[in-house]
């Protein structure tokens, strides 16, 4: 019989960042790193988890607690393997509430150029439309456990995982949203996450500005972005597809600095695609296979987000 986890006491750090927006002090990154690995390992108690979750949903991580809690989340993941070409991977936490999720025509488009793609989120989420139920009215099922992922890389350039099967501690801490009722440094940190072991270029989005300076402060130390990097943009209703009305600035963030990949479209410049009636999984799907099918064009700012992607995957491939 195993014997349960050692208790984690985290009443010493609770006192440091429970102090409000402006009164809580970040912690370095080695404690971030040793709490978080505590949180994962299921070693904290759930008032204490609470506190402390609640406690960062008011203060906010700063760039030093990021590194320390997602290099906890990494060194508890299988990694996957993908040595045949550069992977894109999209996480999509979010869903459509409003507008129609086209996360799923985003991948379609790049792995049609042959480049892998793995998307990595929640099979669902009330009230909103995920990406999960999409792919599903596509034929596209989620990949039940890691030889499957990789499986699907290599037959057909796309496969979706959930984050149970991915990271299946850090999927408790985003159930905890049920719970809470907010979200909480789980998924910001799912957003963030490099599941492989080769370089991979990551698309991560953000919703409020001060997350995005946050975001691009991380991924401008050393080593966080990976040689193959970062493209940083303002998320689509929480999702990391360009917006197909008013395209948003794509920061490409990587280990020799920070460039403009794709510019923003000024407002009076609108775009009026031709879009689906509905948002709902089965409209969406079929509108997805109409433009796969050459029926419906692309939107231009989706289109001009493959071709970043491509450029930046083919470029940085060339010289690894």
């Amino acid at each position: 019989m195993l014997n349960p986890p050692e208790s984690f006491s985290c009443a010493a750090y609770i006192r440091e960042v429970g102090r409000g927006a402006r009164g809580g002090r970040g912690l370095s990154y080695e404690d971030a790193n040793l709490v978080y690995d505590a949180i994962l390992a299921n070693r904290v108690s759930d008032l204490e988890l609470g506190a402390l979750l609640l406690a960062y949903r008011i203060k906010g991580e700063t760039p030093q607690e990021l590194a320390g809690m997602l290099d906890a989340v990494h060194g508890a993941i299988d990694y996957l393997n993908c040595p045949f070409a550069t992977p894109v991977v999209i996480p999509s936490y979010n869903g459509a509430r409003r507008r129609a999720n086209l996360v799923p025509l985003l991948a379609l488009l790049l792995s049609k150029q042959g480049i892998p793609v793995l998307i990595h989120g929640i099979a669902s989420e009330p009230g909103r439309v995920s990406t999960a139920e999409i792919l599903t009215e596509l034929g596209i099922q989620p990949a039940p456990d890691t030889r499957s992922i990789e499986d699907a890389l290599v037959r057909s350039r796309l496969a979706f995982a959930s984050i149970d099967v991915l990271a299946p501690a850090l999927a408790k801490q985003l159930a905890l949203r049920t719970i809470l009722g907010v979200r909480n440094s789980a998924h910001t940190l799912a957003k963030m996450l490099q599941p492989f072991s080769q370089p991979a270029l990551r698309l991560v989005n953000y919703t409020h500005t001060a997350y995005r300076d946050t975001l691009a402060d991380y991924f401008s130390q050393a080593g966080t972005a990976g040689p193959i990097g970062v493209l940083l943009s303002r998320g689509t209703e929480g999702e990391a597809v360009a917006d197909t009305e008013l395209a948003r600035e794509a920061l490409w963030l990587h280990g020799r600095g920070k460039e403009i990949a794709i510019p923003a479209t000024e407002k009076e410049h609108r775009d009026t695609p031709v879009l689906p009636e509905n948002h709902d999984a089965s409209t969406t799907a079929r509108w997805i296979e109409e433009v796969m099918a050459g029926n419906i064009p692309v939107p231009r700012a989706i289109g001009a987000q493959v071709n970043a992607i491509v450029r930046i995957t083919t470029r940085e491939a060339s010289q690894q």
